[in-house]
């Protein structure tokens, strides 16, 4: 199997799991997860270029030549980085259908005691 074949399972399910939370989340705040998951991608693999290349470099690891579409940044294949940006997008949805409906918090909303009456 090639890798980036093994990369289609988790690419499908986190289509299925965003899709599942897209429906359950209120639109703004899906748009904000979906802006701030692009951010935490660009940087992850920003950071996989930097360190693949590092690793690969000093002999850690390699890919077989065959099991890779040869398409190349630096030294690191381009199927790596599927992983950091399919878990920039996979884990805020898990951690959104996760959320209890009534338990949101939104940025700048402090926590507050329920017995408390609101200021």
């Amino acid at each position: 199997m090639t890798y980036g074949l093994i990369i289609v399972p988790f690419a499908l399910l986190a289509a299925v799991v965003i899709a599942v939370a897209a429906v359950r989340v209120r639109v703004p705040r899906f748009g904000r997860r979906l802006a701030a998951s692009a951010v935490t991608a660009l940087v992850l693999v920003l950071l996989t270029i930097v360190f693949d290349n590092l690793m690969i470099a000093a002999g850690l690891f390699t890919y077989p030549e065959h099991l890779i579409s040869g398409i190349r940044i630096g030294l690191a294949p381009l199927e790596d980085f599927a992983y950091p940006i399919v878990a920039a997008f996979l884990l805020p949805a898990i951690a959104d259908l996760l959320r209890r409906p009534g338990n949101v918090r939104t940025a700048g909303s402090a926590a507050r005691n329920p017995k408390e009456p609101a200021s």
